[in-house]
């Protein structure tokens, strides 16, 4: 039986990663078949189709998904669409993989998360820095050699140039949830400060953000989208050991990306995103082609996704706190 891949949204992300990560992934696995796509401007939807070699486009992802009962679907759509289609998607009982935010309130991620557990459908959040080759090494070497209570600080540094946006915090959490799950623990409390930038436009500020780990870790996240690069750096301390990860963010200033590892003041390890990913392909060095990969993968093989809508939560609303311009943050409850 052939594993049946639908698409919602053929926009510019779609088109510039999610689209040669699904052609690759068929490439490479005979038992895919790329099976529709949809977009509601249908030249869209025809352009991506023969592009990325589906078989069929729609204009309504509805009748799409009554028509092809596919065994994966993708949501590739802005935030103010996520929630409402999400839950319809997952009614019908489809895995999901949507991407970030998901939700853009924790309100609306609850209501996800209730439509797919009406249907256990299994759901994946598309946080790709998760899935970055290089973020990949670095994690699994954490994760070997240290227990989180042992990792003491993490600085993540975000920075793009002459982002206006209104709304900042929808990307913005990526590094939030990029330093969470580099961390290994839940985010325990944090302070927020804005540097204000009026003339730039409303609501255009620098975000800094001081803070403190279930495992005892300390943070510094701090946000520039009025920089003058496009850069994500993090740096990670543990006794005697720092680590320093520079992302391959789009083919941006540090493209493809480097990973050091100094131990007592030694370089004990390096290697570049060229090197971890065995590619020199933006969406494999970005992490698409990994969580797209990893998706199909589990749901293929009957798994559970592990970055799953509730494993999102917390991210979600720490970035509602930036969007609501709140100072300070306290964990209320554990994540499940």
């Amino acid at each position: 039986m052939p594993f049946k891949i639908c698409v919602i949204g053929c926009g510019q992300i779609a088109v510039g990663y999610h689209g040669p990560a699904y052609q690759r992934y068929a490439a490479q696995n005979l038992d895919v078949t790329l099976a529709a796509c949809c977009d509601i401007d249908l030249a869209k939807a025809y352009a991506f189709r023969e592009r990325f070699g589906f078989q069929r486009s729609y204009q309504n992802y509805l009748l799409m998904l009554d028509q092809e009962k596919p065994d994966a679907v993708c949501l590739l759509v802005p935030p103010d669409q996520t929630c409402e289609m999400s839950c319809a998607i997952l009614g019908k009982g489809f895995p999901l993989l949507t991407e970030k935010p998901s939700g853009r309130t924790v309100a609306e991620l609850d209501q996800m998360i209730t439509a797919a557990r009406k249907t256990n459908a299994p759901t994946q959040v598309a946080f790709n820095r998760r899935y970055t080759p290089l973020l990949q090494v670095l994690k699994t070497y954490l994760s070997r050699h240290f227990t989180p209570d042992e990792i003491q600080h993490i600085r993540y540094d975000f920075s793009r140039i002459d982002r206006r946006d209104y709304d900042f915090s929808t990307t913005a959490i990526h590094g939030i949830d990029a330093a969470r799950y580099i961390i290994g623990s839940d985010y325990q409390h944090i302070r927020f400060h804005y540097q204000d930038f009026p003339a730039l436009g409303p609501r255009v500020a620098n975000i800094l953000m001081d803070c403190t780990f279930v495992s005892g870790a300390t943070g510094q996240l701090n946000f520039y989208p009025v920089s003058g690069v496009v850069t994500e750096r993090a740096t990670v301390h543990a006794f005697n050991h720092t680590f320093f990860l520079s992302l391959p963010i789009w083919n941006a200033f540090d493209s493809p990306g480097k990973l050091q590892h100094i131990k007592k003041g030694k370089v004990v390890f390096e290697t570049t995103g060229q090197e971890a990913s065995k590619s020199d392909e933006e969406f494999v060095l970005n992490g698409f082609y990994g969580e797209n990969a990893s998706f199909f993968d589990d749901i293929k093989s009957g798994r559970r996704p592990e970055g799953s809508l509730e494993t999102s939560r917390q991210s979600v609303e720490i970035a509602d706190f930036i969007r609501e311009r709140k100072t300070e943050y306290t964990l209320q409850e554990v994540y499940e």
